[in-house]
């Protein structure tokens, strides 16, 4: 019996073993299948694909999607053909630059020519190529170039005081983008009317000026003026959007030149927070604001003495020429009198981000470089409002006044209106145009209806808050009643302003502790009146700068009075 027994268990037990192993085998045979369905599927996805599956906030550090073609090819034929190179292209050089930088030298300088142009021995490396798909009715090309040289640059320079100065153009060092665009197509070899080129992109530019046999540096003002005119006359010729056209057909290619295409209106309003730069007392901060770095139109403010929190409420204008690749550049400096001013941060808003036709109220993060934004160094905040208007959209933006009909092409021009108008008393539409100025003058009305979350500023947690009103303009100022005990006070009490000029004022309230023997700051809201204006009445909250917490309720109504003035 024992013996039948242990037969019975051996005979359960080895097919029970048996059964598990094929079991196992099956299940391996079937998870490598699908394994090798799953690297299938992931040999075929693309780029795209895997931006979809995971974003890129979760890359590693070493994954990196380029964008660009290697050229190595190119590279090495370049190498080969670069000494012939040099020798053809040295005087076609000479004879194409020579002219722009006379046209962009300094006053400093009298003259400026090129006596000794060799590009050297070593060739630039073409890094990558690109195609931009963004036109179908040509063809982008972008190529980048990179070019740390040996060549051989002397520059006879004669200044104003008569001095006569060889000056060595050495270490060269060059990174940039440049944009090719095959435009038209046409039915007719080699298939594109005309070629346009532009330095689409400039990420670096440097070179060393050496006076042949001397010191640059013992002749103040020198080196700073040449290397002003080299790098307007390359911002000015051939950086984007500027384009060079080589007419490849017969035909008109007028449409492809540089052309402005709207204006932007920019309010630097004001900045808070700002690095101090200086050892004893504050910095004197200035702004300096720019869509193309050119000296000519290139915006500076007011410097505000002793202060880190600097209100300027200042407007520019600037001409745009590609809203999809421009950028609205702005750059805080610390005046320091005879010495170079000392940088303070810089911030950027891209202009294809503004709607046209609509202001845009923004608070912009100051870091110290734009490019590689490694810093963590808080450097403060600028105030803009900003407006986009293109050329030929004017009749399609509100307008802020009711019962007159100007036309908006910019914020200065909607509503301190400097643009071409009928005169009212004249109905003929042939009549001569009269140039007009309005001074947005009217009747500010801000009801102050509560606080919210105000910090406490009693021993007991609470505090005795109210608010002075006050334009920026005007020297007289409202104040609320009192609020007794209480963190969230409500008022409802209205006050009435009479504004002279809404564009260039400011409305401040300033919300404080009540105390027996004097008074505590709690925090401040500081605003333009672009908004009421536009509007004509809102209600909204707005949170207390320099306090811990709190938010102001507020209601604001515009009631214009504008006064016409012929120019």
């Amino acid at each position: 019996m024992a013996f039948l027994l242990g037969l019975f268990l051996g005979v359960v037990v080895g097919v029970g073993l048996v059964m598990a192993f094929v079991r196992f085998e099956n299940y391996r045979s079937k998870r490598r299948s699908e394994l090798a369905a799953t690297v299938a599927a992931f040999s075929k996805m693309t780029v795209e694909d895997t931006r979809k599956i995971l974003p890129t906030q979760f890359y590693p550090s070493w994954v990196v999607f380029a964008q660009r073609q290697k050229l190595n090819w190119l590279n090495l034929e370049l190498t080969k053909i670069w000494p012939y190179v040099n020798e053809a292209s040295s005087e076609l050089i000479r004879t194409n630059v020579e002219p722009i930088l006379e046209q962009y030298r300094s006053a400093i300088l009298a003259s400026l020519k090129f006596s000794k142009l060799t590009l050297g021995t070593v060739a630039p490396q073409f890094t990558g190529v690109s195609i931009v798909e963004d036109d179908s009715s040509g063809i982008t090309m972008e190529l980048e170039l990179q070019w740390d040289g040996n060549p051989n640059i002397v520059l006879d320079i004669q200044t104003t005081l008569g001095v006569a100065l060889p000056i060595q153009v050495k270490n060269i060092g060059f990174t940039g983008v440049f944009r090719f665009i095959f435009k038209p197509l046409v039915e007719e070899f080699p298939c594109f009317g005309a070629v346009s080129y532009s330095l689409r992109e400039k990420k670096k530019l440097d070179f060393t000026l050496k006076v042949v046999g001397g010191e640059i540096s013992s002749i103040p003002g020198i080196s700073d003026a040449i290397e002003r005119t080299i790098r307007d006359a390359i911002e000015d010729t051939l950086t984007w959007p500027v384009r060079k056209i080589v007419s490849i057909l017969p035909g008109d290619y007028s449409d492809l030149e540089l052309k402005p295409v709207g204006m932007l209106e920019v309010k630097l309003v004001q900045a808070r927070a700002l690095s101090n730069k200086d050892i004893i007392g504050k910095s004197d901060p200035f702004a300096v604001l720019f869509v193309r770095p050119l000296r000519d139109r290139m915006k500076t403010s007011k410097t505000i003495n002793n202060d880190l929190n600097p209100i300027w409420n200042e407007h520019y204008e600037f001409i745009v020429e590609d809203v999809s690749t421009q950028h609205l550049t702005v750059k805080i400096y610390d005046d320091e009198g005879i010495q170079p001013a000392e940088f303070i941060g810089c911030a950027q808003v891209r202009l294809k981000d503004l709607q046209p036709g609509k202001v845009k109220d923004i608070w912009l993060k100051l870091v110290k470089d734009l490019e590689v934004q490694r810093d963590r160094k808080d450097r403060g905040q600028v105030h803009l409002e900003l407006l986009y208007c293109p050329f030929g959209m004017e009749n399609e933006f509100p307008n802020p006044f009711v019962g007159q009909n100007f036309l908006m092409t910019s914020l200065e021009k909607a509503l301190k209106s400097g643009v071409n108008g009928t005169d009212a008393a004249v109905t003929d539409r042939t009549a001569t145009l009269r140039k007009k100025d309005v001074i947005m003058r009217g009747v500010l009305s801000v009801t102050v209806i509560s606080a919210e979350d105000l910090p406490a500023m009693d021993v007991m947690g609470k505090a005795d808050p109210f608010v002075v009103l006050s334009l920026k303009k005007l020297e007289t100022k409202n104040k609320t009643r009192v609020v007794n005990d209480s963190l969230n006070p409500i008022w409802n009490q209205t006050f009435d302003f009479l504004v002279e000029d809404g564009l260039h004022d400011l409305l401040i309230l300033e919300v404080y502790d009540h105390d027996t023997f004097g008074k505590d700051y709690i925090g401040s809201c500081i605003m333009t009146l672009t908004r009421v204006i536009l509007e004509g009445e809102f209600t909204d909250n707005f949170p207390l700068e320099g306090a811990k917490s709190g938010r102001l309720n507020l209601h604001l109504k515009w009631t214009p009075q504008p006064i016409y003035r012929d120019l």
